[in-house]
């Protein structure tokens, strides 16, 4: 099985268009793949309430052949493959990766986080992951990093690729700001579900520009 994120932008005239296809096309990508989530994404490197991108979307797709997502009006689009190297944690109720842990891992890294709020914690889940969503944007060897969802409050996710899994520890386990929010996440039960993956990236197709693409500081 392999797992693709693709993620797409489309012009102002063709959100109505997206958000019919949202509620449509998530029963036929489904069949046709093993695990399939279509998403919504924020606004650059934001993440929270309020910081939707209407104009890009995100579909992932873990499946034996070439599933694809219906991108209806997409302008531009970029397609990452991913082999999965650790994953804990369910998403639906379900393990959608199967780790290939003996996997080489050189080259770029891509971590996927996800997790269903529990309605009474998600107000200070927001509170306590901003300060961590501000030193991201300048964490040294980062490529990219945005907000997904299935929907605009209480499932949220995110999706960054780093140079390498050296930069991915040295960010999880030395920012200050990252460690006290995983400290919280066991002490405060923010989460009614969640899932942490991580994946050796095996390419990159299309317009990098779509995912906010940079070089590693």
């Amino acid at each position: 099985m392999i797992a693709r994120l693709h993620i797409w932008r489309v012009p102002r005239r063709a959100v109505p268009a997206m958000f019919w296809s949202m509620a449509v096309d998530r029963r036929k990508i489904r069949r046709e793949s093993y695990f399939a989530k279509l998403l919504g994404t924020a606004r650059g490197s934001e993440f929270g309430v309020g910081a939707a991108d209407l104009t890009r979307w995100a579909a992932l797709v873990v499946s034996d052949g070439e599933a694809r997502p219906p991108m209806r009006g997409a302008s531009s689009s970029c397609t990452i493959t991913l082999e999965p190297i650790a994953s804990r944690g369910t998403w639906s109720g379900r393990s959608p990766f199967t780790p290939e842990p003996a996997a080489g891992r050189d080259g770029p890294i891509a971590v996927l986080t996800r997790a269903r709020l529990r309605p009474l914690r998600a107000a200070a889940f927001w509170r306590a992951i901003d300060p961590v969503a501000r030193s991201l944007r300048t964490a040294e060897g980062l490529h990219c990093a945005f907000g997904v969802g299935e929907a605009p409050v209480g499932f949220q996710g995110t999706v960054s690729l780093w140079r390498s899994a050296a930069d991915v520890v040295r960010f999880a386990y030395r920012r200050p700001e990252h460690a006290a929010v995983v400290e919280r996440t066991a002490r405060q039960g923010w989460y009614a579900e969640e899932l942490f993956a991580r994946f050796r990236v095996l390419g990159i197709d299309g317009d990098r520009e779509v995912i906010g693409w940079r070089d590693g500081q």
